[in-house]
């Protein structure tokens, strides 16, 4: 296999992985503590953390993932890489597609939980809506993560 595609399926992997990390975080940890600590509470710890540092970080690890995992594609189709992984890699690169066009829908809504009035009647809509997208994208960004790390094992 050539050099490249393991190289470059071997960087998405990783970005892919600190992303899949980073979404069930957010989903299975985050997420869950505004029904223990109410949604103003918790709304406020996500205009400081999401809204603060969050928005350069989570940007350039999710552009990074996608842009790694589409180029991965297109270096295994470039260099004639085999069916199989070309295949998978196509697939994971359709996969961070779509997990971008989630994260399209799920990032206004926290842009609106930041400037919404700081009451449960209108954040807490706000919130579930938010939650609902994020473990969509989570799923999809595991899924991505799966295919690229099989993509790899195929390829070498």
């Amino acid at each position: 296999m050539d050099g490249a595609v393991t190289a470059m399926t071997l960087a998405a992997l990783v970005s892919d992985g600190i992303l899949t990390g980073l979404s069930l975080d957010k989903v299975i940890v985050q997420l869950p503590a505004r029904r223990r600590m109410g949604v103003t509470s918790y709304a406020a710890y996500a205009r400081s953390a999401d809204l603060g540092n969050g928005i350069a970080f989570y940007a350039a690890t999710g552009i990074s993932a996608a842009a790694l995992t589409i180029g991965a594609f297109g270096v295994a189709a470039a260099q004639g890489a085999p069916a199989p992984v070309t295949g998978l890699l196509a697939a994971a690169a359709a996969l961070s597609v779509l997990h971008s066009i989630t994260t399209g829908r799920a990032a206004p809504t926290m842009f609106q939980i930041g400037r919404a009035d700081n009451t449960t009647v209108a954040l807490a809509p706000l919130l579930t809506r938010f939650a609902r997208w994020s473990a969509a994208r989570a799923a999809i960004q595991a899924a991505t993560l799966i295919v690229v790390a099989i993509a790899l094992g195929a390829a070498t």
